[in-house]
């Protein structure tokens, strides 16, 4: 854990989908620094869609477990670092929304 998705307009900005591999490699050093997670644990994806013009061409969703330190202050630079990293491999704007699951609840098996 964390779960990133990428969901990207390639069909309005085709040029992204070669920027894809290495940017996600990117985003997992980012969180993998930030937030004290293994390699191991990330999982991305990157999902093309079909979106609205007046919409971000990408919108960045990443799921996590709440730990101390992932204050919401944190986790906003944590944002900003991701949404920088993506406009810088791909010149885009980008959404960035987080979610935190309940660890109680929470199951996941490789």
């Amino acid at each position: 854990m964390p779960n990133i998705k990428l969901y990207v307009d390639m069909q309005r900005h085709p040029e992204a989908r070669g920027q894809m591999p290495a940017l996600m490699a990117e985003l997992r050093d980012i969180v993998v620094q930030t937030l004290g997670v293994q390699k191991a644990a990330c999982q991305l994806a990157a999902i093309e869609v079909a979106g609205l013009a007046d919409q971000p061409p990408v919108n960045l969703e990443m799921s996590y477990l709440p730990a101390p330190a992932r204050t919401r202050d944190r986790m906003e630079q944590v944002a900003g670092l991701l949404r920088d990293a993506v406009r810088q491999a791909t010149g885009l704007h980008s959404a960035v929304r987080f979610t935190a699951l309940d660890g109680g609840t929470y199951l996941a098996t490789k």
